[in-house]
């Protein structure tokens, strides 16, 4: 499986901040310690182009970011100091969502040790977010002429009201977010599919519901690729989470994603998303879920052994 990364998807950040910026370099650890990637399976992207971002930002916004210039109201949504090393942070992380889409559509499978920034607008930051790597990647393969119809299956815990927007009129993009009804954002956005989730919800009726769903999105879709966030905030203890799934749930739901649609020989773009456990080593080990469970079904997929001994 090969994967974009680079060592610059870490900055630095104000001691005590909340977001676990360590775990992009600690999931890159983790997948070439177990063997889940090699070394020459790792990508190293380059910064998105400001052409390339002008297919879903915003001249002013776009200025704004590459001068500095960023307001108080700027850094109050997105919750992140600016800096020229988070700006061209962002611009990797874009870089390697493309990287990825185009080597899943080669190969059928590929992912991003990073990415899946949702809560990015055309013209403002939110939650985390500089810029919407799934819509900058998705109006760049349809320039290219490398794929016209898109399906996001969004289940972080917080619904991806940046992507919903942008792709609202849209009927060639499909998104799909399974959410925290009572978190953020206050506002959300109207998906294709939107499905809220009750504080608390645990592995069987979360599982339950994507089961329903998860079908329904695959159908109405008709995707030639998919983007699958696999946020790992949903787990049980994540500080922003507000949901009950355990280390063996997200697993399972992993594996229901990324089946169904491997199975379907659509190509699949696997992207992080958030995740915010008790430490940022934790949350990297979380996010490894999805790398293990998609390497282990592509080796099932073509007859061969998995990569380790599952036990």
């Amino acid at each position: 499986m090969r994967v974009s990364y680079h060592p610059d998807y870490y900055v630095e950040l104000p001691e005590g901040h909340p977001f676990p910026m360590a775990k992009f370099p600690l999931l890159h650890e983790i997948l070439l310690t177990e063997g889940v990637i090699s070394p020459a399976d790792v990508v190293e992207p380059t910064e998105a182009s400001l052409d390339l971002l002008r297919l879903v930002h915003g001249e002013d916004y776009l200025r704004r970011l590459a001068t500095g210039n960023v307001t108080a109201d700027d850094e109050r949504r997105l919750g992140i100091p600016w800096s020229a090393a988070l700006w061209r942070r962002s611009r990797l992380a874009v870089g390697g969502t493309l990287n990825a889409a185009r080597m899943a559509l080669d190969a059928g499978l590929a992912g991003n040790l990073a990415g899946g920034t949702h809560h990015a607008f055309p013209d403002s930051a939110q939650g985390y977010c500089v810029l919407n790597d799934v819509a900058v990647t998705v109006r760049e393969l349809r320039r290219a002429g490398r794929a016209a119809r898109v399906l996001v299956v969004d289940l972080d815990v917080h619904q991806g009201n940046g992507t919903a927007a942008i792709f609202a009129d849209d009927p060639d993009v499909y998104t799909f977010s399974m959410h925290g009804e009572k978190n953020f954002p206050a506002r959300k956005a109207r998906s294709s599919l939107d499905v809220a989730m009750p504080c608390g919800t645990g592995d069987e009726a979360y599982l339950a519901a994507l089961d329903e769903a998860l079908p329904r999105a695959l159908r109405e879709a008709r995707a030639e690729l998919v983007f699958y966030l696999a946020g790992v905030d949903p787990a049980a203890g994540d500080r922003y989470g507000r949901l009950a799934l355990t280390e063996s749930g997200l697993e399972a739901r992993d594996r229901r994603v990324i089946g169904a649609v491997r199975r379907a020989g659509t190509p699949l773009v696997l992207l992080l998303a958030g995740g915010y456990a008790g430490t940022p080593r934790r949350t990297a080990e979380l996010h490894a879920l999805a790398f293990r469970v998609a390497t282990d079904l592509e080796r099932e997929l073509q007859g061969q052994p998995p990569y380790r001994n599952s036990g």
